[in-house]
């Protein structure tokens, strides 16, 4: 049975993770609408989330070496989900630039204080043969925060429409309940380090020099992936123009987020079975997919069928590239090498979503989803040569780990 590999930690670090992400994407849907009632024009929306996911992105890999080098974990999940849970209220609270500037990027720090270290957690509590169930698992409870959080957003809204500097305190309830959630986990007795050299912000850049030759070759896959998989805003802005409504835009979004929560734990098993390399490949045929699907779609029907593949694709392919990374590396290394990874993934992530609207503001929307389609596909076949199968559900080496002198 499934669950017998999940721990008490896992358990209350998923749904600390499901609390989380329901006070988060109670607000994503109506961010850019709030934003731009309170007076933000699109340039000033683009810039804060620039700098917010700028700072995620770089204080992952610090973060992540830093709990690798203290070794604690612990803290570190529960500062992150402490900053991310009281940014809620405080966007709620003033109407100022400087202060949603703030209060954003307090939001983004705590998400990178917490990646490495949770991450690392989970990998902890599982075996090399089990890391597609636990991290799946995680990753299930998580997005069911992202069903609910819109869902609620959207019947709050129904009662009182426009009423979104609520929702901001709202959100702060399921927040709070995160952080009293994550008060239950402990820290495993660890053999502390000797040595008590200063962690520089930018050492975690170190690791990349000295990491298994495995670990690059599958960080530069997942990194080159990451550079033309831009924002979700980008399909929903497409089902949008195609002539959806704003509530079944939402609503299609809530429907691919509960594909997304049903499908992680099963990807997960299955991964585990026939390996993680596999299932990560095929959930980037599913995004080729459905990115060819969009390019010249236009009908409801096909949209959710498209939403439906791409529910799957994201639940064979986030928690998977995790458990995938923390299984081809040294596990003292854990939470550097997935916050190095993390924090690559997130300055990736700004460049392709700039990179998407500038093909689509050029060349259309069809371009754009084209692009990405074709460019997958070339990402796909680097994994199937570069990457040996064997390594995707093994335990790293002796020979994979070995840095080089």
């Amino acid at each position: 049975m499934t669950l017998k590999y999940i721990t008490r930690t896992v358990w209350i670090l998923s749904l600390v993770s499901l609390f989380t992400d329901t006070a988060s994407e109670m607000l994503y849907p109506i961010m850019p609408i709030y934003l731009k009632s309170i007076g933000f024009s699109i340039v000033l929306i683009g810039i804060l989330e620039g700098v917010a996911e700028a700072t995620a992105g770089l204080s992952k890999g610090y973060f992540g070496k830093l709990s690798d080098h203290s070794r604690r974990r612990v803290p570190f999940v529960q500062i992150g989900y402490v900053l991310s849970a009281i940014s809620k209220p405080m966007m709620g609270f003033f109407i100022y630039p400087l202060w949603i500037f703030f209060a954003r990027t307090i939001d983004r720090f705590g998400k990178g204080i917490r990646t490495g270290a949770r991450d690392a957690i989970l990998s902890d509590e599982a075996t090399p043969q089990t890391k597609g169930k636990v991290f799946g698992f995680h990753r299930a409870l998580d997005t069911c925060g992202a069903v609910l959080g819109p869902a609620l957003a959207l019947l709050y809204l129904y009662v009182y429409p426009q009423d979104y500097r609520t929702l901001f305190f709202i959100a702060f309830i399921p927040g709070l309940i995160a952080v009293f959630a994550s008060l239950y986990l402990k820290d495993k007795k660890q053999t502390a380090l000797t040595e008590k050299n200063v962690i520089s912000f930018f050492s975690f850049l170190g690791y990349w020099k000295g990491s298994p030759l495995i670990y690059r070759k599958v960080v530069i896959g997942l990194l080159t992936f990451t550079l033309f998989n831009s924002s979700d805003v980008f399909l929903l802005l497409k089902a949008k123009e195609s002539g959806l409504s704003d509530t079944m835009v939402i609503g299609v979004y809530i429907f691919y987020n509960l594909v997304y929560a049903l499908f992680a734990l099963p990807m997960g098993i299955i991964a585990d079975k026939v390996g993680l390399k596999k299932i990560f490949i095929i959930g980037l045929t599913l995004f080729a997919t459905v990115y060819f699907g969009m390019s010249a779609n236009a009908n409801i029907y096909v949209y959710f069928g498209l939403f439906f593949l791409y529910g799957i694709y994201g639940a064979a392919t986030e928690g998977i590239s995790k458990a995938w990374i923390s299984n081809i590396t040294d596990k003292k290394d854990t939470a550097t090498a997935i916050g190095t990874y993390s924090g690559f993934q997130s300055v990736c992530t700004m460049l392709a979503s700039s990179l998407a609207g500038l093909i689509w503001y050029q060349f259309g929307a069809t371009a754009t989803f084209i692009t990405t389609g074709i460019a997958t596909l070339l990402v796909v076949s680097y994994f199937l040569i570069a990457i040996p199968s064997p390594v995707a559900n093994k335990t790293a080496t002796n020979e994979s780990i070995r840095r080089p002198r």
